[in-house]
């Protein structure tokens, strides 16, 4: 007798004997996808077959990675066309037609104004020489002083700076040793000096080198300051010492004050003369400023970047504050050519000295007696009022007081009381009237025989003055 089914056991199959059963669910799924391939080929020809040729015919090309940074030639399509007998003809498309571009109206410009070059003066043979040495604000402001005196034939401009010296650095440019020889060179009738810009820095005085702006270092930059000034000084030709503009660092700026103090003292000491150019490089403020105003009143850029160096408009206007003194110093040579009058032609213009006969003598007029009439004060004198040594502006401001208003005029308050102010009785006024009075209300005797009130008010029955009294 058989067991029932489910009550069997499971038998149990060893790990081991697992790789020989078949893989049936394997094998089944592998032609299900291997049918679907070939269910997917059957529907895809039929569509295939109604594509264009010209998608058979061509082959897609790969693009390179070189093909996508720098773009592929441009190929030329082809197109077909249909024969008529079910044939198509493949034919090369024409290139693209470009469109003429429409010629535009060239707009008229204007023209270019055109600059007239300077006029190149000629010097004259006796043109007095301005010596100009220092460091490179020197070799700027002779670049605007041959700019200024570019028209002056009788001036010449002689630049003698060295960029990187000062009175510190002795060793590198000994300015006491070199001032001789260019003065010999050149013969200045007057010699401008600017030294500062580059002297801040330690100085060798003697074995020792001293560090800036110590007490040592400020004796002995005095002491070398006014021996080249006195050094200038001895060819016997005026001496200008122009001083240090603001910079844009403001310790370089605090350092310039110092220095154009000590260029003073000892440029004055001498002689010499300071020319303090310092507004003109620095705001209301006083602080320094890049772009300010040229020698004509325009903003322009008067510094470089570094904040130091001078633009071309800059060295004009550093020029422009020692121009003036040179041509005071050197009078008229300094004046352009066109300016100089031929002196044949100033014949009628000679003035000689008046003799006896021509002067006449008059009786000086005195300021205590303008009429010449002989009175002993001035007209008007007594009714001067006493003067407190305050104006009526004094008055007005500090304690509100207004000056008393000119008689007459509608704020003078006097005008009312004068008005109103009973006249004067007389003899023939106290007599009874025959008739009766024009403006009296009370024609009685009593009423004319009464004295007149003594005060400031309108008499009783009188009109106002102001009010118009109607013609009887």
């Amino acid at each position: 007798m058989s067991m029932p089914r489910a009550e069997m056991p499971k038998a149990v199959t060893p790990r081991a004997d697992q790789s020989k059963v078949s893989p049936q669910p394997s094998r089944h799924a592998r032609l299900r996808r291997i049918a679907a391939f070939i269910l997917a080929i059957i529907i895809a020809l039929p569509t295939a077959a109604f594509l264009p040729p010209v998608s058979r015919a061509e082959a897609q090309e790969r693009r390179t990675i070189l093909d996508m940074f720098f773009g592929r030639p441009r190929q030329q399509q082809r197109v077909y066309e249909d024969d008529g007998d079910g044939g198509n003809i493949y034919r090369e498309a024409p290139p693209p037609v470009r469109r003429q571009p429409k010629p535009q109206r060239a707009k008229a410009r204007p023209a270019p104004v055109e600059t007239p070059a300077p006029e190149i003066v000629a010097k004259q043979a006796d043109a007095k020489t301005v010596l100009v040495v220092g460091d490179f604000i020197a070799g700027s402001l002779s670049d605007g002083l041959q700019t200024a005196f570019a028209d002056s034939p009788g001036i010449v401009v002689e630049n003698r700076s060295e960029g990187s010296s000062g009175m510190v650095r002795d060793d590198y440019f000994d300015w006491p040793n070199m001032l001789p020889v260019y003065a010999d060179d050149v013969k200045p009738a007057l010699i401008v000096v600017s030294f500062g810009a580059n002297d801040r820095q330690q100085m060798k005085i003697g074995a020792v080198r001293e560090k800036y702006r110590t007490d040592a270092w400020m004796t002995e930059y005095t002491r070398r300051v006014a021996a080249f000034a006195a050094l200038a000084r001895s060819r016997n030709v005026p001496l200008l010492w122009v001083g240090m503009p603001s910079f844009q660092s403001p310790a370089m700026t605090a350092d310039m004050v110092t220095f154009n103090g000590i260029f003073r003292t000892e440029a004055e000491k001498v002689g010499g003369q300071f020319i303090d150019i310092w507004d003109g490089f620095v705001d209301e403020q006083g602080k320094f400023v890049t772009t300010g105003s040229d020698i004509n009143g325009q903003q322009v850029r008067l510094r470089g970047a570094d904040g130091i160096n001078l633009t071309p408009a800059g060295k004009r206007k550093l020029a422009f504050y020692v121009e003036k003194d040179i041509r005071r110093l050197l009078g008229e040579t300094a004046a352009p050519g066109s300016d100089i009058p031929d002196p044949s032609d100033m014949k009628d213009l000679v003035v000689t000295a008046p003799t006896s006969e021509t002067i006449i003598k008059t009786q000086p007029i005195s300021l205590v007696d303008p009429d010449l009439d002989g009175a002993s004060a001035l007209l008007d004198d007594a009714s001067l009022p006493a003067s407190t040594g305050r104006s009526a502006r004094d008055l007005l401001i500090e304690k509100g007081e207004a000056p008393p208003a000119p008689f007459g005029r509608i704020d003078d308050f006097r005008l009312v009381k004068t008005a109103l102010a009973p006249p004067a009785v007389t003899p023939e006024a106290a007599l009874p009237a025959a008739g009766p009075s024009l403006g009296n209300a009370d024609p009685s005797p009593s009423a004319a025989t009464a004295p007149p009130k003594t005060g400031t008010g309108p008499r009783l029955g009188a009109a106002p003055p102001w009010q118009a009294v109607p013609l009887r």
